[in-house]
Parts: C-alpha cells; structure tokens; sequence
C-alpha cells in the first residue's frame, strides 16, 4: 500500500476534513514513519527506543505542596528523643532570607507513629495504612534533593528541569522521543492540573512542537473530569463532512500563506507549527469524538472497582476517580498520565507551615484511592511495564516552622517512591541524616530521576535532545545520571 503524508491524504482525499479519523486509523507504522526523521527530533532506532525499555508509560502521582518525609516514610527516632530542644539547622530558606546559613530551630516530633510492613519490613507511618499494604512492591528513595526553596521554582523543576525558563515538561519530552500508543487520545493527559506554581508549563510543551503538549483534564479546584462535547456534533454526515472541509481549507488557505511568507526567515516558522498543531488537534478531537468516550466513562467500571479506589466515600471519591481515569487511559495506551492531588490556592495542598496535623486529612484524600490504584495495576497485569511515581516538589523539615505547629520546604532532603515498570521492589535507596533534614548518602538529585524515569523508557536522557535559539536543550540540561542502583 502506497503510503501518504498527512497533508497529502487530506488534499487528495473526497471526504476531506472528514477524513481525518480514517487516517488515524492507519496505524501507528505510518504515524510514526513520519513522526521520526521531523528535524530536532534525534531519537534513533526502532518506535524512537535507544534500548529496550522496561516501562511503556508512566502515572505520576503528584503530590503538590510537599509531603513531610519524616511522618510519611522516613522516620527519625531522634525527633521524639529530642523534641522541643534547640538545635541549630542548616537551612537554604532561612538562608535566602537572612543570609545566614545557621538558625536555631525547635525539634517537633511526628505526630503519627510508625509500623513495619510486609516481607522487607519497611517503615511506614500511620498516615498511609493503605499505601503501607504494598511496600513490597515499593522502590523508596530517600535522598531526592532538588532545586528551588519555594513553591513555583520547585514546582517547575521537578516538571521541567528549570527554575525560571520555559522549558517542556517531561512528559512532553517522553511523547516527543517515543510518540503515542494510541492514535485516538492524547498522548500526554494531566487530570486536575492547579493553575498557580508554574501552571500551564507543568504540562507544557515550550519551545517544542505544540503537538506534544499535555491535555489538561478539568482543574484542581473542581471535580468534574468530563471533556465538553466529546459526543460530536449531532448533525448528519454530509454536513459535518462539508463543516469540516471548508474548516480545513481556510487552514491549509492560513498554512500556505505563513509558508510563502517565511521564505527562509526563521521568525515565521513558529506561526506555521503553531497552525500544524491547531490542524492536528482537530484530527485528533475527530478521532476521539468517534472511538474515544467511552474511555472516560466510569460507569462501565463495576462496583467493587469503584469501591477498591473510594469511590464509594466521600473523602476518598475525587482521588479516586482521577486514579481510577489514570489506569483506564493507560489500559487505552496513553503514554504519560499524571494524576495531580492540589488546589488552586496559594498554599497548595500539602504545604503545613502551622497545622502540620492537615496532613491527615490529605493523606486520608490519596491513600485509598493510590493502594486501589496499585492493586488494580497489578491484578490486570499492567503494573509490570507501567512506572508508577509518587511524590512531590521536595519535602519538610524536621523543626516546627517558627516555633509554631507546622513544617517549612525542605529541598535538602525528601522522599518520592517509585513502583512496576523495571524498578526495585520492597526496596529503599539513599538515606537523609539522623533528623531528616539532608541527603547525605547515595543523593539523588531531581535530574537524576528524570534521567532514571526516560531510562526506563527506554530514552538515553543525554540523547534526547531539541536544538532551539542555536543551542541544544535536553530535559536534564548537562546533568543527570541514570541511577542504576534502584533498576531491575
């Protein structure tokens, strides 16, 4: 069969616009014949693979505010030996604010104890009585340290590899290197993004093709996860056919121009991949008004699995219903879902500077609907290629924030678990000092798990690699290594 570029197939072809759909159902060898040799795009080989990979997809967990370490999954016995002593802390907060690196701080203690679980015996607190049934399939890290002391900066960082610059998320970085597995979604889906610390960009596609951007899937603040006009318009064939023609040609009218107009000037050609990517999305929105509703329809799901996230409770059923999506559209080939847990306010979620106790109420929100998440995965047989990470934009301190009753950020040294895909199980890597303040042994910076994560992927991070402005940008700029430690 004689193969066609996109816009061949759709200037040749009777049906027009409408014909949109039937090319998406080709089949990913010409999709992908195409895809591949689009310039910047340096990922060699067989479906974009630099070796073999042990995952196809990621959900990313993202726990926005930061997690307390030390009453998660990291504990201290000294913090109840020394509780309310003085003791004087590094701290690069402190020190962005004073100058001074030192500070005396009060030690507080957890308020949730903590129990031994499974086979490995791994510390868990009271906290995640759910989560704490999987440890034996748990890969821990307990050295993360990262860039950024405040929310926005940090939060961009672990999404993007930057402070401040717009740079492409990474999961637009894994669907640039690897494509899509189903032609009929987006490749890239984050469910109940927030608005503030970074936004848009945390699902970005910056500088580039705008085809590799995330979806957004509804809003932190709100619960519904419906996409608005999913069924179709309600019109006969001939004339959404003929809608969709004339559509196509004022685009192709628009494309045409911004391409005689570039003429060799680098200026316009955003313009014109702007254009291709608004042309692709509207295949990609008839593609999924024909085949697709019924992935994001929860009431398919039986009884018992909607009682396996929480569903069936109220302080369980937002998470749950976003995790229960999150394995749905993995099961439909999406490539890198993430699952946020937030809100759009200033503080976001997590983030217990003086009512530290708040923690329970939003471990309470995950916990179920995550250990649901986790038994689900495996039962089905998708946990084994599916990387599941959980975590936030960096931990909290071992001291009370001002003498008070919360915890202020800690980069320095925090926790994120990973689980399936070619990760170890039962397993716990690194470890902070005797408080939990600092990573001091096998560290593992926020770079060197972007580079573990495409790894597992079966992306090379140091060959991934987009040329913009004159200069070669990866995800992990000139840093990261792949921890090898932790892989199976």
């Amino acid at each position: 069969m004689a193969m066609f570029t996109r816009r061949q197939l759709l200037e040749s072809s009777a049906c027009g616009f409408g014909a949109l759909a039937a090319y998406g159902l080709l089949g990913r060898s010409g999709a992908q014949a195409e895809e591949n040799p689009k310039p910047g795009n340096r990922i060699e080989g067989l479906a974009g693979l630099h070796h073999r990979a042990k995952a196809k997809r990621v959900i990313f967990l993202f726990m926005q505010g930061g997690v307390s370490q030390v009453d998660s999954f990291d504990p201290k016995p000294i913090l109840e030996k020394r509780d309310g002593q003085m003791i004087e802390f590094d701290d690069a907060r402190e020190f962005a604010n004073t100058r001074k690196l030192g500070s005396n701080q009060r030690v507080m203690k957890s308020p949730w104890t903590f129990k031994q679980y499974g086979q490995c015996g791994r510390p868990v607190s009271e906290l995640f009585p759910n989560i704490a049934q999987h440890v034996d399939r748990l890969q821990f890290i307990h050295s993360m340290h990262t860039e950024g002391v405040a929310h926005g900066p940090a939060t961009l960082f672990l999404h993007c590899g930057s402070l401040n610059t717009v740079r492409p998320s990474i999961g637009a970085w894994t669907l640039y290197g690897l494509g899509s597995e189903n032609e009929n979604l987006p490749g890239f889906i984050s469910i109940a993004p927030s608005i503030g610390n970074g936004g848009f960009r945390n699902h970005g596609s910056a500088f580039l093709p705008a085809r590799f951007q995330g979806t957004p899937l509804g809003r932190a603040s709100q619960s519904d996860l419906r996409i608005d006009h999913i069924e179709g318009i309600q019109s006969s064939d001939s004339t959404q056919n003929q809608r969709w023609l004339l559509q196509r040609q004022l685009q192709q009218l628009q494309l045409d121009r911004l391409t005689r107009a570039s003429d060799g000037h680098d200026s316009v050609l955003p313009a014109a991949d702007e254009l291709e990517s608004l042309i692709a999305s509207y295949e990609l929105a008839a593609r999924m008004q024909s085949v697709s509703p019924e992935v994001f329809d929860l009431s398919q799901e039986t009884l018992e699995t909607k009682k396996l996230y929480g569903i069936d409770r109220k302080e369980t059923e937002t998470y749950g219903k976003r995790c229960l999506l999150a394995r749905r559209l993995c099961e439909a080939g999406v490539r890198f879902i993430q699952v946020n847990y937030g809100d759009d306010s200033a503080n976001p979620a997590w983030d217990q500077h003086a009512n530290l106790p708040k923690h329970l109420d939003h471990a309470t929100a995950v916990d179920q609907p995550v250990a649901g998440l986790l038994s689900d995965l495996h039962r089905r047989g998708l946990l084994e290629d599916t990387l599941v990470w959980f975590g936030s934009e960096f931990g909290r301190q071992p001291y009370a924030e001002k003498n008070g009753t919360g915890r202020d950020h800690n980069p320095g040294g925090f926790t994120v678990w990973l689980a399936g895909g070619g990760v170890g199980a039962g397993q716990a890597y690194g470890q902070t000092d005797e408080f939990g303040q600092l990573a001091i042994q096998n560290k593992v910076h926020m770079h060197d798990l972007h580079a573990t994560i495409l790894h597992l992927m079966g992306i090379d991070h140091e060959r991934l690699v987009h040329r913009f402005g004159g200069r070669d940008f990866r995800l992990t700029d000139v840093y990261g290594k792949v921890v090898r430690d932790i892989l199976t």
